[in-house]
């Protein structure tokens, strides 16, 4: 009670002691027509233009990338800046700050002549001026730095950074014809393992568990033991998500989701040696349980905090809701499988001269086979790539598939080969003209060299060769996958021209496409990147929305979702807001947490909780 009462002392100090100094400012136009010159210039305001406020010391800076909108937002002599020092005490769980315009410490205004006269360049494309000092009194507090816009001393804008990270996007996966289209499934940044794993197949099975116990039931595994026994493919990998339904202590439900994991792992790994890779999540399957209970007389306990409803998931409760819960526990298991290999525990040298005589024996079977091998021990770093000269292929039409493969696989291990590799196939078209494997890999790799600007590159005549595949047979969800590679490039080319519409032109392409063609994890955050990063926030929403639902969606997903959707304070109202935040909180716990501090501290910023939703999920989940 002590330290309540502190709390509320010093915030109610803080704010009192703050309102007297308002410096002159007028608070009553906010929105107003007497803002009319300074919204316009705002709403003028490119999307690509950005900024912020940039500390050292206790020195603070307006920082922007565009010195020309800078100039044309401050006019008028009393237009300006004005900063408010928010304290993160304002937050703390167990005090309800009051409404206030004003939320910490207003520092005085700068005004246009010293902003102007101030601005200068600071890192590349940006510039920057000192806009404020923090107290003494305060330097050693959590704070955060909010701007208020004045245009001839009257607030017309309350702005509140948001410290959203940026990702590296990067072109969706073409995949190159191999023996078949083969793709890198990349690892997703954030991901604990990284890397280019080729992905020949995998299986996806969901797995029952009964109430308290971590063994399955024989029959409920037996399609996975029969499709791996029917398969000629290894287990690479075991990607295990267990869910335990959410009555019971925690703890409890941990063991019991850590315990049906590793109880199907334990199955799988009787099937081969080495031991094979696994990665376990764990979590309370709050997502099902919140969804499967609207519409029913329990419906209003979804309203509740989850330690409320745990407390309530009691006898005859838990009883007449179980036939929902036994539902709820379960693990999703997700196999990634590489084709068995006969020549694994040959060495590289050897493999190089058993292709070289099931070559010249014209076994075509067979040099593939080995080829693939040497491939695989290549990929992991097994066999120095270099082995690849000494592969001994005819060049002839009926050795086509042994040329393409060597043609294109140095690329795929290392994309500074592009070049070489093109080159390689293009000659190799003399031999079947119209080829459509040929065609479609040459179409790749020139998109990857007008990316990385290897070499000029007609966009035109590209474009017309991509188009062209459909009529050699290439699928057209392969073909619109390309094209959606060509506009992300023709993007960043406009926006580097600072050509603005037709950037968007490209960027609408993108919006309008890529529902017409499957995509990975990878892809799904790749595509939001890349429109998050043309201010397209809304249209990466959408992409991610149906996602982020998902009781099994990836968690970098997630993260990512939420990191876009937090300041819709309409969408975190919802109960489907709802399902999210407690999914994201039971995947990693410290990150969700993390989500609600200061950006100074890796946070996108503790004032998301001025939203009653959002305090309600941190301090239920997080604590103070």
């Amino acid at each position: 009670m002590r330290f309540l009462a502190l709390s509320f002392l010093f915030l109610f100090t803080l704010q009192t002691t703050f309102a007297q100094k308002h410096y002159g400012i007028d608070f009553s136009a906010a929105g107003g027509p007497q803002c009319h010159a300074f919204t316009q210039a705002f709403h003028n305001k490119a999307k690509e233009v950005n900024f912020s406020i940039a500390r050292e010391g206790n020195a603070l800076f307006f920082e922007t990338n565009d010195k020309n909108w800078f100039s044309q937002l401050f006019q008028g002599k009393n237009d300006g800046i004005a900063l408010d020092l928010v304290p993160r005490d304002r937050y703390a769980c167990n005090y309800q700050a009051p409404p206030a315009q004003i939320k910490g410490l207003l520092l005085a205004p700068v005004y246009s002549k010293a902003l102007k006269q101030g601005l200068r360049p600071a890192k590349e494309n940006r510039y920057r001026v000192k806009v404020g000092t923090i107290p003494q009194t305060l330097a050693n507090d959590d704070l955060e730095f909010n701007i208020l816009f004045l245009n001839d001393k009257k607030l017309c804008l309350y702005y509140v950074i948001y410290n959203l990270p940026s990702y590296p996007w990067d072109l969706l996966d073409m995949g190159m014809y191999l023996d078949s289209l083969t793709y890198s499934d990349r690892k997703i940044p954030g991901a604990s393992d990284s890397g280019t794993v080729y992905k020949f197949k995998s299986l996806t099975f969901t797995v029952p568990f009964e109430k308290n116990k971590t063994n399955y039931a024989p029959a409920d595994i037996k399609p996975l033991y029969d499709s791996l026994r029917l398969t000629d493919f290894n287990i690479k990998s075991i990607d295990i998500h267990a869910y335990a339904s959410v009555e019971g202590s925690t703890a409890r439900n941990a063991e019991l989701q850590q315990g049906r994991a590793e109880s199907i792992i334990a199955a799988l790994q009787s099937f081969q040696k080495p031991t094979i890779a696994t990665q376990i999540e764990t979590s309370e399957n709050w997502v099902e349980f919140l969804k499967d209970i609207e519409g029913t007389p329990h419906a209003q306990m979804g309203q509740l905090p989850k330690s409320e409803i745990k407390k309530r998931l009691v006898g005859q409760t838990s009883a007449a809701l179980e036939p929902l819960l036994k539902n709820h526990r379960k693990a999703i298991i997700r196999l990634e499988l590489d084709k068995k290999d006969p020549y694994k525990n040959e060495r590289p040298e050897q493999l190089v001269q058993l292709f070289n005589g099931a070559v010249k024996k014209e076994d075509l079977a067979e040099a593939l086979a080995i080829q693939n091998s040497l491939f695989e021990k290549m990929r992991q770093n097994m066999a120095n790539p270099e082995l690849l000269r000494q592969l001994e292929v005819p060049e002839q039409s009926k050795f086509l598939p042994l040329l393409l493969k060597n043609a294109v696989y140095r690329s795929m291990l290392d994309e500074k080969y592009i070049l070489i590799s093109r080159n390689q196939l293009r000659r190799l078209k003399q031999l079947d003209p119209n080829n459509a494997k040929l065609d479609y890999n040459i179409a790749a790799l020139n998109l990857k060299i007008w990316r990385y600007n290897a070499e000029p590159v007609d966009a035109r005549k590209l474009k017309q060769s991509i188009e062209g595949l459909a009529q050699k047979g290439i699928e057209r969800p392969l073909i619109q996958r390309m094209l959606v590679n060509y506009h992300i490039i023709k993007a960043e080319q406009h926006m580097r021209k600072r050509e603005y519409d037709q950037k968007d032109r490209s960027v609408a392409f993108i919006n309008a496409t890529y529902n017409d063609f499957p995509k990975s994890d990878f892809d799904y955050l790749s595509l939001a990147q890349f429109l998050t990063y043309y201010a397209n926030n809304e249209d990466a929403v959408a992409l991610l929305n149906d996602k982020a639902q998902q009781l099994d969606v990836n968690s970098e997903l997630l993260f990512y979702y939420i990191n876009l959707t937090l300041i819709d304070q309409q969408l975190t109202a919802t109960e489907d807001y709802r399902r999210i935040m407690l999914n994201a909180h039971d995947l990693d716990p410290q990150r969700f947490c993390n989500l609600f501090a200061s950006p100074a501290q890796g946070g996108v910023t503790f004032q998301l909780l001025e939203d009653p939703f959002l305090k309600q999920y941190y301090c239920e989940n997080c604590g103070n």
